[in-house]
């Protein structure tokens, strides 16, 4: 397995999917604000918005997410936008041509003992609903916003690791920003940081049982050299980052990762 200061080198990623490279100390900033659209545009972000609201029964919240423009090994910046732009978006892929959202999520690799953990999301989610994921995954929002206009991306995945897995920043160690991979339709990032644990399977679901959400039905800690055929057997029910993240890991062969069936988001 690398070591936690190792990124393997770029790989192409499937169906017009792309993985960009990052730096152990990555840095996220944002460097201007939101831009204007046009009120036609405006009014048909409001629709999507309502009907996701509907679907949702009106548990949605219009925060502010971490929208990206320049992707470099070393720093990304971009703005803060609103989440009902990212929610038309996902709904219409080509409304990204004038939205333009690049929204950046964080994906935790948590790696202990007995193995990776492995989120299955509720089947009524609105965003990957029965899906099987690297867990903890989440967006960077306004929380992790800070004065002097840098982004603070181990806030956010420490944010998602407590409220989905139950487990507080001192439970891992050694974070390491690993890739992004940029979603083919949607446009939407994920930015996987490696997190390394010392606790047992039994450690983690039991503190999975006093997470704060309920955003994996299931949890599961899969070994290493168990992966492939997990990931075989589990077919489309991935995320699609999933295997490419743990092709950078050295878990899965490239060709592996290439071959998977794609989800859509």
């Amino acid at each position: 397995m690398p070591g936690k200061d190792v990124i393997l080198s770029y790989f192409p990623a499937p169906n017009g999917w792309h993985v960009h490279d990052v730096v152990p100390d990555l840095q996220v900033r944002a460097v201007r604000t939101m831009p204007m659209l046009s009120p036609g545009l405006e009014a048909e972000i409001d629709r999507c918005w309502a009907v996701a609201q509907a679907y949702m029964e009106g548990r949605l919240f219009n925060g502010r997410v971490f929208s990206a423009d320049l992707i470099t090994p070393a720093l990304v910046t971009g703005y803060w936008t609103e989440y009902r732009r990212l929610v038309a978006q996902m709904d219409q892929h080509d409304l990204f041509e004038e939205i333009g959202v690049r929204a950046l999520s964080v994906n935790g690799i948590v790696l202990g003992p007995d193995g990776v953990v492995v989120g299955r999301r509720p089947a009524g989610a609105m965003y990957q609903p029965g899906q099987w994921q690297l867990a903890p995954a989440g967006g960077v929002d306004g929380r992790s916003a800070r004065p002097d206009g840098s982004v603070d991306v181990l806030y956010a995945v420490y944010s998602e690791l407590r409220e989905e897995v139950g487990l507080q920043a001192n439970a891992v160690h050694h974070p390491c920003p690993l890739a992004i991979v940029e979603h083919g339709g949607s446009h939407l990032l994920d930015l996987g940081i490696v997190l390394r644990t010392e606790l047992t399977a039994a450690e983690i679901r039991a503190a999975h049982a006093t997470a704060e959400d309920d955003e994996y039905a299931a949890l599961e800690m899969i070994p290493p050299v168990a992966l492939p055929r997990f990931i075989a057997d589990a077919g489309a029910s991935l995320t699609a980052q999933m295997p490419m993240f743990l092709t950078r890991m050295g878990f899965l062969s490239r060709r592996a990762a290439v071959d998977m069936p794609m989800t859509g988001n």
